[in-house]
C-alpha cells in the first residue's frame, strides 16, 4: 500500500463511483417520456452536450480540487505538501488522456440509453407529453453522472502513481492553486474531524519511526542489572 492512499479525501471522492449508476437511471427515466420531437441525433447531441461539455472543460482547464466536500474547500494554504503533490498530478497530460477516455466511454453510454430508453416508458413517472422536460431531467441528471465520474477517474490516476514517483513529484505552487483549480463553496481551515486527520498522518509514517516511537515507550527490561546492582 502507497502511503499516500491514507489521504481520506481520496477514498471519499472514488466513493463517489456509486452514484454514477443513480445518475444513468435517471437519464434512462428522462428520455423515456412520450415521443421525439427532434431528430434522434439532435437530442442526443443536446444532451451529451449539455452533460459532457461543463466537465470536460472542467477537468482540462481547471480542474476540481478533491480538497473539497459539498459546499465547503480547505483554503490552499492548509494543504499539506503530499495534497499539493496530489494537485500537481491532476494537471498532467495523463490527467487530460483520462478526461477524453471518461467522455468518451460516457457518450457511448448515453446512445445505448437512448437507444433502450423506450423500454423504461412504462416506468418513467413523466407524462408523454412531458418529452421536453424529460430531456431537461436526463441532461442534468447526465451531468451529475459525468461529475461522479470524472472526479474518480482522476483520483484512480493519481492513485495508481508509484511511491517513487509520488515523492519526485513537485508540489503545487501555493499561490496559483486558488487560479488553476476549482475549490466549491466556502473556504475553511478544516473539513474531516482531527483524529481522521491524525489517522492518516500515522499510516503515512515510515515502520521504522513508528518502531522507534514503540521502543522509546516500552519499559526497560527487567532482566538488564543497574551498575549499583553489580
Amino acid at each position: 500500500m502507497r502511503s499516500f492512499w491514507s489521504e481520506p479525501f481520496l477514498w471519499i471522492h472514488l466513493a463517489g463511483l456509486a452514484a454514477v449508476p443513480l445518475a444513468l437511471e435517471v437519464v434512462c427515466l428522462g428520455l423515456a417520456a412520450g415521443d421525439p420531437i427532434l431528430p434522434a441525433w439532435l437530442e442526443f447531441l443536446l444532451v451529451a452536450g449539455v452533460g459532457i461539455g461543463p466537465v470536460l472543460l472542467m477537468q482540462w482547464l481547471r480542474p476540481f480540487s478533491i480538497f473539497s466536500v459539498l459546499a465547503v474547500s480547505l483554503k490552499p494554504e492548509q494543504l499539506s505538501l503530499d495534497q499539493r503533490r496530489m494537485l500537481s498530478l491532476f494537471r498532467t497530460p495523463a490527467s487530460h488522456v483520462a478526461a477524453i477516455a471518461a467522455s468518451v466511454f460516457m457518450a457511448l453510454v448515453l446512445w445505448k440509453l437512448y437507444q433502450i430508453a423506450p423500454i423504461a416508458a412504462i416506468a418513467t413517472p413523466l407524462a408523454p407529453k412531458d418529452h421536453v422536460v424529460g430531456l431537461a431531467v436526463a441532461s442534468v441528471a447526465f451531468l451529475g453522472a459525468n461529475l461522479f465520474l470524472h472526479v474518480p477517474v482522476s483520483v484512480v490516476r493519481v492513485m495508481v502513481v508509484s511511491e517513487s514517483a509520488f515523492s519526485a513529484t513537485q508540489p503545487y505552487p501555493l499561490e496559483r492553486i486558488d487560479r488553476d483549480f476549482l475549490l466549491p463553496g466556502l473556504r475553511v481551515n478544516q473539513i474531516l474531524p482531527t483524529f481522521a486527520q491524525e489517522a492518516g498522518q500515522v499510516a503515512a509514517a515510515p515502520p521504522t519511526a513508528a518502531k522507534r516511537s514503540a521502543e522509546e515507550m516500552a519499559p526497560p527490561d527487567a532482566s538488564s542489572s543497574s551498575p549499583e546492582q553489580e
